[in-house]
């Protein structure tokens, strides 16, 4: 096993220095964007047309944007647009969990299809956790009415009127959500450089049997799902897919470890980002990790129960 260096510390912050520059060329943009948006006709014509939709998310419909972001980007994108918005605890929470189960999509399914995985059941499985659950949080949770507040990010009730004013607001708005995204991804880089020194994800890999077990795949599968569970299925990709390939995984291991990842993974990144919009990132995690267990046993169940079947009418 390898140690620990100076030179851990060092790829650590330089990943962490260049993930928050190419992350701040996204952010930077669509705060900024979306922040002057606001005090055009655009917003309030998309929030007339998408209000009968969304309200049966307890939302409003300029958060839209917010899911369009994230799923045709990433959740730096969504995060950078929320925090031009006005919203209350309640709907930050439901958005967080929205795009918690689906965001980045493009990338993130394109991904999966290496693994093996037709597209469209990715695709469609975490879309339909993301409404689903959403719109049932929904109608149980009364509370959360206040107002969100994001970290750094100040609460405005100011009225801007000169189009200076506004372009200045917004690209204050931008740099503190720039900084708060480096306080995060800065010390995650770093954990994840350390853990690669460190040759650790084999030994948790074997660690983590008994609960491949109740997921129904085999042992082999280890390495794939802590991949996907640390470093997320975009960042974990190369790791994903060269262990699918070396361990010769079977049909119904990569579809339970994909239903599995596309509902649970990059759990440190995809829930410290939701820091800052003044939420409890706790519940969120339980929720995911819970989630991906219960959806990928009921899965594996199923398929069994269909094999059975299919050994059964050879049978006869």
């Amino acid at each position: 096993m390898n140690g620990i260096s100076v030179s851990t510390w060092k790829n650590g912050i330089k990943r962490g220095l260049d993930t928050t520059w190419s992350l701040s060329k996204i952010i930077f943009p669509v705060t900024l964007i979306v922040s002057m948006l606001k005090f055009t006709p655009l917003i309030g014509l998309l929030t007339k047309i998408l209000e009968p939709v969304m309200v049966h998310f307890g939302l409003y419909g300029d958060s839209a944007i917010v899911l369009v972001l994230g799923n045709v980007l990433n959740l730096y994108a969504a995060v950078g647009a929320m925090l031009t918005m006005q919203l209350t605890v309640k709907q930050v929470f439901i958005l967080a969990i929205m795009l918690s189960f689906s965001h980045n999509l493009i990338v993130e399914t394109a991904i999966t299809t290496r693994i093996g995985v037709k597209p469209w059941v990715a695709a469609i499985l975490r879309l339909s956790l993301a409404f689903v659950f959403a719109f049932l949080f929904n109608l149980i949770w009364n509370g959360g009415q206040t107002a969100a507040r994001y970290g750094l990010i100040p609460v405005k009730d100011q009225v801007l009127h000169s189009w200076p004013d506004i372009f200045i607001n917004g690209v204050h708005t931008a740099f503190l959500g720039i900084l708060q995204v480096a306080v995060i991804v800065i010390p995650v880089m770093i954990m994840i450089q350390i853990l690669k020194d460190i040759n650790i994800l084999p030994l948790l890999a074997k660690l983590l049997s008994p609960y491949t077990r109740v997921l129904g795949v085999s042992d082999k599968t280890g390495v794939t799902l802590l991949a996907g569970i640390l470093f997320g299925i975009a960042y974990g990709a190369g790791v994903i897919v060269q262990t699918a390939k070396e361990e010769n995984l079977s049909k119904k291991d990569l579809y339970l470890v994909s239903i599995f990842l596309v509902s649970c993974h990059a759990v440190i990144e995809d829930t410290l980002i939701f820091i800052p919009l003044g939420i409890n990132v706790l519940p969120l995690l339980f929720m995911r990790i819970s989630l991906a267990f219960v959806v990928t046993v009921v899965t594996a169940g199923f398929w069994k129960k269909v094999d059975q079947t299919k050994a059964l009418s050879e049978l006869i």
